[in-house]
């Protein structure tokens, strides 16, 4: 796996780097030599917080852990990923089977003990609604007025659709998808 490692409010010392990618040899059999992992270290207050994000094609996996303690954060994350890949380990077999893919499905079938493969989700309820332009902020405060974790909107100032979400902090993020 090739890592690309950042640092927010901190610095990434080379022992670090090392202890990280020993950790991560335990996803050798899952991926090949050049699955790009991406790392970011951040320090929030008291907190070491650790984002991974591993992009497989269409498919993103992603974890993030805070904790007391860096090497805490680093265990959890790991244990984070692991869990994904067993829990949908089915669907992503089923995705990339057919296409030359990062994932190497034979180190599923190594009879460690596996989650149950979970039902897949449905889709129960589809809504339909008209969008209004207007700018983030007043679509932040329609959100809360609605008491809604989000909202789809037209953005007045770019015509673009987006999306403002309420983040686990209390504070807003705004989506502006971007077509690749």
């Amino acid at each position: 796996m090739k890592f690309t490692i950042y640092g927010k409010n901190m610095h990434i010392s080379d022992g670090l780097k090392e202890t990280l990618e020993k950790k991560f040899q335990k996803f050798d059999r899952y991926f090949d030599k050049e699955t790009e992992v991406y790392v970011t270290f951040k320090k929030e207050k008291s907190y070491q917080v650790i984002e991974v994000t591993i992009p497989l094609g269409k498919t993103i996996l992603r974890a993030e852990e805070k904790t007391d303690s860096t090497m805490g954060s680093i265990e959890a994350v790991i244990d984070k990923l692991e869990g994904q890949l067993r829990k949908y380990k089915t669907k992503l077999r089923k995705r990339y089977e057919a296409q030359d893919s990062k994932l190497n499905f034979e180190a599923f079938d190594d009879g460690d003990e596996q989650a149950p493969d979970v039902d897949e989700p449905k889709i129960v309820r589809t809504k339909k609604f008209a969008i209004k332009p207007m700018s983030p902020e007043e679509a932040a405060m329609q959100m809360d007025l609605l008491e809604h974790d989000f909202f789809v909107f037209l953005n007045a100032e770019t015509d673009d659709v987006n999306v403002v979400y309420r983040r686990k902090n209390g504070d807003y993020g705004l989506i502006e998808p971007t077509f690749a």
